[in-house]
């Protein structure tokens, strides 16, 4: 695309990625269904229009709503105190009373080796080096489903930062939970070791609730379309600035160089903030259901693009995708880590378990887990604009070179094969997300 080189030029210096950010994050809680969700849609219109992105509309969807009350945890033991908790999202209101049990990292095998029937489960945001990231939903699910009562997730990054996160997708979970410090999980951790109990209680509500996408397009009128992506919302305990604001600065920042040079685009895009990511893909999930999958050539999902250095895709068993990715690190002279494992836990999963060819784009701290994400600490402060300009020019060249790319189809029985080799079966059918059909 010859058109590109002067407007990626431009992009080096454009400050509109940062001031947009600010505009995002200034609304506070974008939390699902709420009225902050609903302002920082009409923040991402204007911004798609301001882009260059044409027919812009807001596509209104009915999802779960929670709202969150007090919650607290008191220890019962060689002392009595209260310690600091945030509910976990569709956690639902109650009481519990229980012994503790340290779960360790909260594995399946860490919790058959324990009796957790009636007793309050503690388990780290952290899973050990050498194995995939167990998700929070995994851990939760499989130890409510062993009979434990309630579940107290604990931070394994320091600073007093209880984190949060969603314990299901779009419905009520079946325990309380919450979640607290790593300073706090230490003394939980001592307090089970000498047989401690705890009163944990919450006060949270569910109740229907509305959401939305903000959708737009860009170049050709064709029969197949990719799909851009990045999430909008965020936990209602911080601005949300990394996860996902930046994705969102990302998207945007391609969608301005695309509609500078859409006339040499092989493929049309359509543009999409999703709503409700956080509390379960709700957002991709009705976008699914709004399109014909077989007409989507492949979707590009920004979650966690722009937030670190260096930009890695996550290609999900596509090959195709992957071999697009390295052509575009070729063509930008900057590294691209390609990683082909799968997982269920962003916006790209309701294509991909249909066989769309998909990548997401994230990028890498360096570290472990999810840093500042999901705590108090998710602020703007934390974000470098350079990183939303680069990662903007490398996801509009992967647009531009998806669009004229013929990607294969995902095969189920390679993608169940794969869940199963990552061990994803007992986790996925403990949180529910396991799909029918891949028995």
């Amino acid at each position: 695309m010859d058109g590109f080189d002067a407007a990626i030029g431009r992009t080096w210096t454009d400050e509109r990625p940062g001031e947009f950010l600010t505009d995002l994050t200034a609304i506070g809680s974008r939390m699902g269904g709420s009225e902050g969700e609903a302002r920082a849609a009409e923040v991402v219109a204007d911004a798609f229009r301001d882009a260059g992105v044409r027919e812009v509309e807001q596509d209104p969807f009915e999802m779960q709503a929670w709202q969150r009350g007090d919650s607290s945890l008191r220890v019962h033991g060689p002392v009595e105190r209260e310690f600091e908790t945030v509910a976990l999202p569709y956690s639902p209101a109650g009481e519990v009373e229980g012994e503790l049990v340290d779960a360790g990292y909260g594995t399946p095998e860490e919790i058959d080796d324990l009796d957790v029937e009636g007793k309050v489960v503690v388990a780290s945001t952290t899973t050990p080096e050498g194995g995939r990231f167990i998700h929070r939903m995994e851990k939760f699910g499989y130890a409510i489903g062993q009979g434990a009562e309630a579940f107290v997730f604990v931070n394994h990054v320091p600073g007093q930062l209880p984190p949060t996160g969603s314990l299901t997708f779009g419905r009520e979970a079946e325990a309380p939970a919450v979640g607290v410090s790593k300073e706090t999980g230490a003394w939980l951790t001592e307090f089970a070791e000498d047989d401690a109990s705890v009163r944990l209680t919450v006060d949270a509500e569910t109740t229907t609730g509305q959401s939305q996408n903000v959708q737009g397009r860009l170049g050709p009128e064709t029969d197949e379309e990719l799909l851009l992506l990045a999430h909008y919302d965020g936990h209602d305990i911080a601005e949300g600035a990394l996860d996902n604001g930046c994705g969102v600065a990302t998207v945007l920042t391609a969608a301005r160089l695309l509609s500078e040079a859409e006339n040499e685009l092989d493929r049309g895009v359509r543009v999409v903030a999703v709503g409700c990511e956080e509390v379960g893909l709700l957002g991709a999930e009705h976008l699914a259901e709004s399109v014909d999958k077989e007409d989507v050539a492949a979707v590009v999902n920004v979650d966690g693009g722009g937030r670190f250095r260096d930009l890695v895709a996550l290609t999900h068993t596509s090959e195709s995708t992957g071999a697009a990715v390295e052509r575009v690190s070729e063509r930008a002279n900057q590294p691209i880590e390609v990683e082909s494992d799968p997982h269920p836990f962003s916006d790209q999963w309701p294509f991909v378990r249909a066989g769309v060819p998909s990548v997401q784009l994230h990028s890498d701290s360096g570290e472990r887990g999810r840093g500042w994400g999901h705590t108090h600490a998710d602020t703007r402060d934390k974000v470098d604009e350079r990183n939303l300009r680069e990662h903007g020019v490398l996801t509009a060249l992967l647009v531009d070179e998806l669009a004229s790319t013929d990607a294969e189809r995902l095969e189920q029985e390679e993608l169940v094969e794969a869940f199963r080799e990552l061990d994803f079966e007992t986790g996925m059918k403990a949180a529910s997300l396991w799909p029918e059909g891949w028995e």
